[in-house]
């Protein structure tokens, strides 16, 4: 049986209609990667920023100047873009949020040519 990630905090996600929206719009926000350079090389969103979630720590220092930007961090279902979303937010980033169900989902809803992949997220 699958795990069940718990519910998400009101507001702290966004789905991935809703950022091909901003997208289509142009409007100024930072697509943020948080999956590992291996997932990255199998399928990305075109424009994105690849921040591995182990390596968020040491990325936290050069991200500093996009605190008051918006933020929206993916990765491939939406349990680690979560994650790194609540520890940008301890961070003092101001607006940030998680593409609900990750690239799976958007290639699946959005863009078919973004290829899917299997990974064990345990």
């Amino acid at each position: 049986m699958a795990e069940r990630r718990p519910p998400a905090p009101p507001g702290w996600e966004v789905s991935p209609q809703q950022v091909q929206e901003l997208r289509a719009r142009g409007a100024d926000f930072v697509l943020l990667d948080c999956r590992t350079p291996d997932e990255h090389d199998l399928a990305a969103i075109e424009g994105d920023r690849l921040v591995p979630m182990l390596d968020l720590d040491l990325h936290l220092p050069e991200l500093g100047d996009l605190k008051e930007r918006p933020i929206v961090v993916y990765c491939h279902t939406g349990r680690r873009s979560l994650t790194v979303t609540a520890v940008l937010r301890e961070h003092g980033f101001k607006d940030v949020r998680s593409m609900a169900g990750g690239i799976e989902r958007w290639s699946l809803e959005i863009d078919p040519n973004v290829p899917r992949y299997e990974r064990n997220e345990r």
